[in-house]
């Protein structure tokens, strides 16, 4: 049931991201060319979102558990350290420079475009790369 559950998400973030033209690199660009072809679109998007998820928050912490898991799983990390920081930049950076977000990036591999595939190739690297070298700096320390 859970996997049913997220495929349906999957697919009305998948066309929301369609309808509103986010699969677009070029209109996402535009946002941040403020001084050239300047896009507000992409801030419509994002406050639409913002009221969905501030209202769908409000329901579900009105119940006890959600419906397809025992307990809500909250994170309890409140430090603001070096790896949230650098990994946020390189997040604004890539995304700048890309015009993709990886929420953006799926649902666009749909379009067949070389350079969507190449994109969602880098962040699976990226991935792989940053647990890499988690486990070889954890490696290290404990010598």
């Amino acid at each position: 049931m859970k996997q049913i559950f997220a495929l349906i998400t999957g697919v009305v973030f998948g066309t929301g991201i369609a309808i509103s033209g986010m699969m677009d690199p070029a209109k996402v660009l535009n946002f941040f060319d403020v001084a050239g072809t300047w896009d507000p679109s992409l801030a419509f998007v994002m406050g639409g979102a913002l009221v969905v998820t501030f209202i769908g928050y409000r329901l579900a912490w009105k119940r006890s558990a959600p419906l397809l898991g025992e307990r809500f799983q909250i994170p309890t990390n409140s430090t603001i350290d070096m790896k949230l920081v650098g990994g946020s930049a390189l997040f604004g950076i890539g995304w700048g420079i890309a015009g993709f977000c990886p929420g953006a990036a799926i649902p666009a591999l749909g379009t067949g475009r070389w350079e969507v595939a190449l994109f969602v190739a880098a962040v699976i690297v990226g991935f792989y790369l940053r647990r890499l070298l988690s486990s070889v700096g954890a490696a290290t320390a404990t010598n």
